[in-house]
């Protein structure tokens, strides 16, 4: 029996929890959410440190291990067709993962992943992930360029029409950033999506009129972050 690494709620249950996905192609979709622990970049302006920045966050407090049988079950219970696993990067896990995907998916569920794009999936889960959320992250992460950009990877989800990119945006100067990427992976502008970096409704409000702009002169399509607007910076929402 395989067992997935978990972020914790606050309660100290897993990180499964019913809701609605708050952006990119399917923002505003009833969802459950499987929120995985560890990470392999380090995003300066992430809101989900605590799956992976030992230095401010226990890690023996914040991880638990939950066998793929009671992730499944969990997710059942909470009655919602589409499931979203998210992290963290859950793709570090993704050999314990196909065990649970394939029963989601055998029991009716539709399943979705969030990925940085470092990582390309294996033919397991290719085979049966309905949506790839794939965010390649920018210079405005702070990461290194070697870390969070991989051509293998990013070249895959580019050549899949079951993957949408989704691009972090803080300065209007990103934007030039992502059209050299779009050119150099040669990603469909249709499945190109840019959200505003934000964490509380200000800084979201702050970003989104001019990224809109932009968005609409260079054919890509805008997010928010619905979950913030309604619910601000809160776990398990």
């Amino acid at each position: 029996m395989t067992s997935l690494k978990m972020a914790r709620l606050p309660s100290g249950e897993p990180e499964i929890f019913a809701s609605i996905q708050g952006e990119g192609a399917s923002a505003g979709r009833p969802s459950t959410f499987v929120r995985l622990s560890l990470c392999n970049l380090a995003c300066t302006w992430c809101d989900t440190r605590y799956t992976w920045d030992w230095e401010h966050y226990d890690q023996q407090s914040e991880i638990v291990r939950v066998e793929s049988a009671e992730v499944v079950a969990r997710v059942t219970t909470l009655g919602v067709e589409n499931v979203v696993i998210t992290g963290g990067e859950p793709l570090l896990q993704q050999n314990a993962l196909s065990e649970p995907v394939e029963s989601l998916v055998r029991a009716g569920h539709r399943v979705e992943f969030e990925t940085n794009g470092t990582l390309e999936p294996q033919a397991v889960l290719a085979e049966r992930v309905a949506q790839w959320n794939v965010s390649p992250k920018l210079a405005n992460s702070d990461n290194l360029l070697s870390r969070r950009l991989g051509d293998g990877p990013l070249r895959w989800f580019a050549g899949t029409e079951h993957a949408w990119f989704k691009f972090v945006i803080d300065a209007p100067t990103d934007l030039d950033e992502v059209e050299g990427l779009v050119r150099r992976y040669e990603v469909p502008r249709r499945r190109v999506i840019l959200m505003p970096q934000g964490t509380s409704t200000t800084q979201l409000d702050e970003r989104s009129a001019w990224l809109a702009e932009g968005c609409a002169r260079r054919g890509y399509r805008f997010s928010t972050r619905l979950h913030i607007l309604l619910w601000g910076d809160r776990r398990g929402r």
